[in-house]
């Protein structure tokens, strides 16, 4: 488990709106759990295709975990599996890529 990177995918105009703010609050689920949701590289394909199918309105963004200092915390999620949390609003100074992402089609 890399504990230096994870990664987020992001609506794009979402991403927009956090690089006028300087800040990303979180997606409204995100908002609802209390935390914003990352995924190790490892975990990135299975997140896509789970709640991301078909999309193509997306960002994928890279994320420095040791930038956000004890806002990250590691809790079993899927299958019991560590995901990395982001308890406060992520900066966007922390995110150190964010690229275009299309998420996996669904199924014909």
């Amino acid at each position: 488990m890399s504990d230096t990177l994870a990664y987020k995918i992001i609506d794009a105009a979402e991403w927009r709106e956090a690089l006028a703010e300087g800040l990303y609050a979180g997606s409204a689920v995100d908002r609802a759990d209390g935390y914003i949701h990352l995924s190790t590289e490892g975990q990135l394909a299975e997140t896509a295709r789970k709640h991301y199918t078909g999309r193509t309105d997306l960002m994928l963004l890279t994320v420095d975990l040791p930038a956000l200092g004890d806002a990250v915390v590691w809790e079993a999620s899927r299958d019991g599996a560590l995901f990395p949390h982001i308890y406060g609003p992520l900066p966007v100074n922390a995110v150190v890529d964010a690229v275009v992402f299309d998420a996996p089609a669904g199924a014909s």
